[in-house]
């Protein structure tokens, strides 16, 4: 590698807006991100499933088709 042309590398302090820090590596000295997988509703449990089901039986109704 040359000399001089790579960026600093830094051991980054990453905020969220929940409130959650923790620190990564990075060319930033500090990072702040809006939802992180403390407060995301996929890694909570939070998320809420769609019904497929549900969303045949509306499509079924819309176009008169019958459900076998």
């Amino acid at each position: 590698m040359q000399e001089g042309i790579q960026p600093k590398y830094y051991q980054a302090k990453v905020v969220c807006n929940c409130g959650n820090e923790f620190v990564t590596g990075s060319t930033k000295k500090d990072i702040h991100v809006e939802i992180c997988s403390k407060c995301h509703p996929f890694y909570t449990g939070q998320q809420k499933a769609t019904s497929t089901r549900g969303r045949i039986d509306k499509f079924n109704r819309k176009y008169g088709l019958k459900n076998d």
